[in-house]
């Protein structure tokens, strides 16, 4: 059923509309607009013909405007009387159960709070190779969608400890909104070894609520409640619920769409990684209220650009200019950045495109980026993508509920944990063993090479501290620190993105072996100048 519904999204705008908004339209062609629904709603349209486009002839063509808001008869009459909007996934719920259903299902072979920085994580020595950065007081490993936003409320390195589950460990598996879920310890309250790190702009990852409250890249504007400046913990306090149906799915009319800003611009600017064999991206851009907001609208569901929308490595803290050193602060748009471009490329586009880093390492003063989550950039160009596979194909597999209808699932699924729903349907002539089997000889290698790309950092940065010590020319220690700085993010890549290579196993390999490579580079040039000094090598 949701397949077909996806199929059916885009139906036909009307031939007058399609001639005066033919950049809004995204419906195919193939039969006349519905009869129109007089409910009021043409007053409605006389200021949003952006509106009309998207919803006459769509499969939510008759529901009426008053659905989805209130306070409309106010609105008419004073424009400034902005109409209230149902943000919450209840209201969706109404009509799709099963989606909503599977979003909220707890998925119990995914673990809560497991730190990656430990012996068994998936990043053994990231304390040692992020310090001092912030993600060093805890970075856990993700899980369902359903938790996002309590589980970055409540980690350790956003708000000082201050925010908790209100019965405590018990409700580590309550879903719901979130402020049902936590509580807040109040502004004086801060435990031992907590960071307060949190900033808005990433808030916007994990919530559709403000998404009419935060202008386009979060911007300063008097029409918008919050900006990328604004008190996170004010942010924090109005998020209830988490990222909703209307960050992929149009409202107005089902049409499956993006809204995050930073991917939107990226595209706009010229990215083709999501881009057809034609070169193009399936991407009408719409803009509301004079820019304040846009949304970009496709004509078929493309579950890269849907997920893109969060999955990337995207620049969302302050930082640091590499040309000169000079802060960036959260009123600069380069805190909400994606660069939407791969390992190899990403430090040439921090250093030159966008003149930006996240932090000094403690040892070796080395300016390093801290990566995000760049699964969607790891999958681009990859076996998977290449055959035309999304990331619903695999992680939101088709099921069927209790009474035989299908539906695709949005609880977004580990596939080496349901093997039969993500993998079969294309592999039918192995078995789930056999899958699995393969999946994990994939992550064990690719996990491999992970270690070995972290035990060399950690020699170039005990090796860098031994030649400081000795008194080594700050050229030789300048060029070490630029080869940390290039090392650490071919690794840091993989501990950042969550697949442990399987999303892309060749370019895993490559570039870790190249981020070895590198550090042993900086080892050897190091080792020389301390023998030069008459002192012993360390590290070889």
């Amino acid at each position: 059923m949701w397949k077909k519904s996806i199929a059916a999204l885009a139906v036909v705008v009307g031939a007058l509309l399609a001639v005066s908004l033919p950049a809004m339209s995204t419906a195919a062609k193939a039969k006349p607009a519905a009869k129109q629904v007089n409910d009021g709603r043409e007053d409605c349209y006389a200021c949003h013909e952006e509106v009309k486009a998207l919803k006459e002839g769509s499969k939510h063509a008759k529901l009426a405007c008053d659905v989805c808001h209130s306070k409309l008869k106010e609105h008419l009459a004073n424009s400034e009387t902005k109409p209230g909007t149902i943000i919450d996934q209840a209201l969706c719920g109404k009509c799709h159960k099963d989606q909503m259903e599977s979003l909220f299902k707890v998925n119990y072979d995914s673990p809560a709070r497991k730190e990656k920085g430990v012996p068994t994580g998936r990043s053994p020595m990231m304390d040692k190779l992020l310090a001092p950065y912030g993600f060093t007081i805890e970075h856990n490993e993700p899980r369902g969608h359903a938790f996002m936003v309590t589980d970055q409320f409540v980690v350790d390195r956003f708000a000082g400890g201050r925010f908790q589950y209100k019965n405590g460990w018990t409700d580590v598996d309550k879903t719901g909104n979130t402020w049902d879920v936590l509580k807040d310890n109040g502004p004086d309250f801060k435990m031992a070894e907590t960071a307060k790190a949190g900033n808005p702009t990433c808030i916007q990852c994990k919530t559709s609520d403000h998404i009419l409250k935060w202008k386009f890249m979060g911007d300063k504007d008097p029409k918008a409640q919050w900006d990328r400046t604004s008190d996170v913990i004010a942010v924090a306090k109005e998020t209830n619920h988490v990222v909703g149906c209307i960050h992929c799915h149009d409202p107005h009319g089902t049409q499956p769409r993006v809204v995050r800003d930073a991917l939107i611009q990226g595209i706009e600017k010229g990215s083709k990684m999501f881009a057809g064999k034609d070169g193009k991206t399936d991407l009408k851009v719409i803009s509301f209220r004079d820019g304040f907001r846009k949304i970009g609208v496709m004509q078929k569901a493309d579950g890269r650009l849907m997920c893109a929308q969060c999955h990337v490595e995207y620049a969302c803290g302050k930082g640091f200019e590499f040309s000169t050193g000079n802060p960036v602060g959260y009123d600069d748009q380069r805190t909400n950045h994606f660069p939407l471009t791969g390992p190899k490329e990403l430090l040439e586009h921090y250093k030159k495109t966008q003149n930006f880093y996240d932090f000094k390492h403690a040892v070796t003063g080395a300016r390093l980026v801290k990566l995000q989550h760049p699964e969607a950039e790891t999958f681009a160009g990859s076996v998977h993508d290449k055959a035309g596979v999304t990331c619903k194909d695999c992680h939101m597999p088709v099921l069927k509920n209790k009474q035989g209808k299908t539906f695709t699932s949005h609880m977004v699924i580990k596939p080496k944990d349901h093997v039969k729903e993500a993998c079969l349907r294309c592999h039918p002539k192995f078995t789930a063993e056999q899958k699995l089997y393969q999946i994990t000889s994939i992550q064990n290698y690719s996990k491999g090479k992970m270690r070995k790309a972290e035990y060399w950092l950690g020699q170039l940065i005990d090796t860098y501290a031994t030649a400081k010590r000795m008194g080594v020319d700050e050229a030789t220690l300048a060029k070490a620190r630029e080869k940390h700085e290039e090392a650490h993010v071919l690794w840091e890549w993989w501990t950042a993105e969550n697949s442990d290579g399987f999303h892309n196993p060749e370019l895993a390999r490559d570039t870790l072996t190249h981020s070895v490579a590198i550090s042993k580079e900086g080892v050897a040039l190091l080792n020389k100048a301390i023998d030069a000094k008459g002192g012993a090598s360390a590290a070889k």
